[in-house]
């Protein structure tokens, strides 16, 4: 029988020269594996496929198996959890049982004691198999039976604050499914969970990809004591319920702190709670991860390279603006810069990095800040909105005083960023001077990978490019070549490229879906640019000269972005008016 190097050797994955290595120290196999994996040479799903191979067992890859849920319910989550084991198919008396290690005798002994059935191992990867247990053993069976256990009570939870602060209340209903919630929304790589109180019940969603989903409803009995359990973890006071408040909370899940924003909100049926969960990846993303098309990119780049000037990125509330900022500060922060930011809330914490939060209570506010942190010789300044005129005119004159200034603007695209700025009653020519690039973003619906499934775009690309057109006005402009034309008419009317559509799988919860990308539209201040902002020309007028000089909409960029099978030309249309 070969080893597990051998294996590794004969599916060309490990160089014939290892032999040599391990003849000298038989004991070594397992130190070398692990250096090739350290070294990213070998995957673990490669490993766990040969180990497979070695023990004359099959090896499946559970996010692509069928996985029956039939056979999943036999054996209790808290037994998959310990052994690393799970059950994917039922066979007659025959009960198939994916497992990390199939030589735990132990683990192989309990599954049996539980199912009273034969059972045939299989391998799997382990973060493979930890994943399909989260997946298939969600905590919405314990989150219905807490809610059971509350209604049959039937009575409003009285546990006291002290109670709800004590960390032996763990097992308390209430805590347990706040608990849960929270868990599970994280699980599910929720952005957001709004608890919301209702007339006979109280009901919890999830935003997942941007889209709100119900997830779980209870009682209307336990409202006050899971809003109450929430607002002592956020450090809120429980007492005022007239008026909103703000709060921040830090979990533990899987190993690593978790910070979610926590709003309140009183409504005619008690306080309704949105936790924002922040992550906190977001810090320290690289530029590539935003999925800038090489074009944007460029552009982008010249900008934030420069030691002064201003970057502003704009877009609805959860767009994205926060990670593309973040993402750009880790790029430029280095320890010989001093980086200041001033945010309303700091969402994300970043190691070297001075941030300060915004405390209107305290006169503490943007324009307040902004004006103190100029006298701390900063060199890169993130601001975390522009909201007001003093706070622009600040900003402004920092950027023109040799600080490069990262902010984010409510607009519905790059070239009203410009306009916006001369509504505020901002200078024109302080505006076109100070300005360098604007970012206008949104976010979209990332395709399945495991799923998605391709067609010849004809009937939906005519449909796209005819609309993209429109979008750009129905008269044409001078391309810098010298040509005139109509933006958007050569995509509408060449031949179809292959698209991809959603399909669903047990990866993406049969959504077609899973996770999202940005589409960008990014807009340099050129000069003629800033003659058209001295000139309080209009945002069309901008536009025009944008896209002449080469500027790509977010159309545009999100059709490149259909073209290259990251998404759909239905989100685009969902997503980009």
């Amino acid at each position: 029988m070969p080893s597990l190097t051998e294996v590794l050797i004969i599916r060309g994955i490990m160089p014939i020269e290892t032999l040599d290595v391990m003849s000298d120290d038989p004991l070594a196999e397992a130190h070398i594996i692990q250096m090739f994996m350290d070294e990213g040479r070998v995957t673990p799903g490669q490993i766990a496929s040969a180990r497979a191979e070695v023990m004359g067992l099959s090896f499946v890859e559970l996010s692509e198996y069928p996985i029956d849920r039939t056979a999943v319910a036999l054996v209790p989550a808290t037994l998959c959890r310990r052994h690393k084991v799970l059950p994917i198919h039922i066979a007659g008396e025959m009960l198939t049982l994916a497992m990390v290690n199939p030589d735990d005798v132990f683990a192989l002994d309990d599954v049996r004691a539980a199912t009273r059935m034969r059972l045939v191992p299989i391998v799997a990867e382990e973060t493979d198999l930890r994943e399909a247990v989260e997946k298939f053993h969600r905590a919405d069976s314990e989150l219905n039976e807490l809610s059971n256990v509350l209604e049959e009570e039937n009575r409003p939870e009285d546990l006291s604050a002290v109670a709800l602060r004590d960390a032996d209340a763990d097992d308390a209903p209430i805590v347990r499914f706040v608990n849960l919630i929270i868990g599970q929304a994280i699980q599910d790589n929720a952005s957001d969970i709004h608890i919301e109180p209702g007339e006979h019940e109280l009901r919890v969603r999830y935003r997942i990809d941007g889209v709100l989903h119900e997830m779980q409803a209870a009682p209307r009995s336990v409202t006050n004591g899971v809003i109450s359990r929430l607002k002592i973890m956020s450090d809120i006071d429980i007492a005022e319920r007239r008026k909103p408040q703000d709060g921040r909370m830090s979990v533990s899940h899987g190993g690593r702190q978790i910070d979610l924003r926590v709003a309140t909100l009183p409504t005619v049926y008690g306080e309704k709670v949105v936790m924002r969960i922040l992550d906190n990846n977001a810090t320290r993303r690289d530029m590539s991860e935003l999925q800038l098309l090489e074009y944007n990119f460029d552009v982008f780049k010249q900008s934030y390279t420069k030691p002064y000037g201003m970057i502003l990125v704009t877009g609805p509330t959860g767009s994205g603006k926060s990670t593309t900022l973040y993402t750009t500060l880790h790029a430029v922060a280095k320890p010989e810069i001093n980086v200041i930011t001033v945010e309303d809330p700091v969402e994300y914490r970043m190691a070297g990095i001075n941030q300060v939060q915004v405390n209107p209570k305290a006169g503490l506010t943007f324009a307040s800040a902004l004006r103190s942190i100029l006298r701390s010789d900063p060199d890169v300044v993130l601001l975390g909105e522009i909201r007001d005129k003093e706070t622009a005119q600040i900003a402004i004159e920092a950027s023109l005083t040799g600080h490069l200034v990262l902010s984010t603007l409510h607009t519905n695209d790059a070239p009203s960023a410009i306009t916006r700025l001369i509504e505020m009653d901002i200078e024109p020519f302080l505006v076109g001077s100070a300005l360098d690039c604007v970012v206008a973003q949104r976010l979209a619906r990332r395709l399945c990978d495991r799923c998605k499934a391709p067609y010849q775009g004809d009937t939906e690309q005519m449909a796209f490019g005819v609309s993209l057109a429109q979008a750009f006005g129905e008269t044409g402009f001078t391309a810098a070549g010298g040509e005139e034309r109509v933006p958007g008419a050569d995509l509408a009317f060449a031949s179809g490229p292959t698209l991809y559509k959603p399909v669903g799988c047990s990866a993406c919860s049969n959504t077609g879906y899973r996770g999202r990308l940005a589409l960008h539209e990014v807009m340099a201040v050129t000069e003629e640019i800033e003659r058209l902002a001295v000139a309080r020309a209009s945002a069309a007028e901008i536009q025009k000269v944008a896209l002449s000089q080469g500027m790509r909409t977010l159309r545009q960029d999100g059709w490149e972005k259909a073209k290259l099978g990251l998404t759909s030309v239905d989100e685009i249309m969902r997503v980009v008016a």
